[in-house]
């Protein structure tokens, strides 16, 4: 369980490094999972698997020069993906970050950054991005499977941004990779947008809430750069669509409801 003192450390920042959750045999069999899923040899497939980079590039060929993986969703592909998602520390943790007594799967998702090649993941916001749920209480469990680096395009976070609204629409980034606000009048008296790099080591969780900013650069080193976030949703997130998402034809409530369901399978419950 998370101490006062490191959930006090997550509302102010909006991102906190939790312990290590997964030994290294558990590391290997995610991994050797990814590759099978990859590689088109699961029985059972994800709701998306693609080069984030690429648009409209649906399957796995690397046919341009900068690639990041994309698999949502992998828990539907994998047994083992799908214990990873109930991991008693993750899900323990994740009830007291968002105060509640049951916690749900929104979605899981594998970034992939390969060596020389892996691109960026442009600055966002997560709820944002997924406008068919409400409140953005939401908060996201990154596994890394190798070590996360700077070298090798770890994260970024703004520490408190998560503080300061929906900004999606207005994030970019300069040459350094680093946050642009285009209309920064709107942000809040005195907010500062200077990232801090968000290391993770193998097996180690990292927690971020779903409208903290955050981005990774490219990964220019010889190393890969593989992990596994599982996107939580606490017990009282709805239903409320306001435009299309990858999940959509999986949601079998009516608008307003709480969003529940075999497709968003409950994994804690206190």
């Amino acid at each position: 369980m998370l101490s006062q003192a490191q959930i006090e450390e997550f509302e102010n920042n909006g991102f906190l490094k939790g312990g290590i959750v997964l030994s290294d045999a558990e590391v290997e069999a995610l991994r050797d999972e990814l590759d099978l899923v990859m590689n088109g040899q699961s029985v059972k497939k994800p709701v998306l698997s693609h080069n984030m980079l690429a648009k409209g590039y649906d399957d796995m060929k690397m046919t341009v020069s900068e690639s990041v993986v994309q698999i949502v969703n992998i828990w539907m592909a994998s047994d083992v993906y799908f214990q990873h998602t109930a991991n008693k520390t993750i899900c323990e943790e994740i009830a007291q970050l968002t105060r509640t007594d049951e916690v749900r799967i929104w979605h899981d998702q594998i970034q992939y950054k390969p060596p020389v090649t892996g691109g960026p993941t442009k600055w966002h916001q997560d709820h944002p991005l997924w406008p068919i749920i409400t409140p953005s209480d939401l908060v996201s469990a990154w596994v890394a499977l190798d070590d996360a680096t700077i070298e090798n395009g770890c994260m970024w976070m703004v520490p408190g941004s998560h503080k300061w609204g929906n900004h999606q629409q207005y994030l970019e980034s300069n040459a350094e990779f680093k946050p642009v606000h285009k209309q920064p009048e709107l942000l809040p008296e005195g907010a500062d947008t200077a990232p801090v790099p968000f290391e993770i080591k193998k097996g180690q969780v990292g927690y971020h809430h779903c409208l903290t900013w955050h981005g990774s650069p490219n990964n220019r080193s010889q190393h890969k750069r593989r992990a596994i976030a599982v996107h939580y949703m606490p017990g009282h997130t709805r239903y409320a669509p306001t435009a299309g998402h990858p999940m959509l034809p999986f949601v079998s409530v009516e608008p307003g409801e709480l969003l529940t369901g075999d497709h968003f399978p409950l994994v804690y419950q206190r």
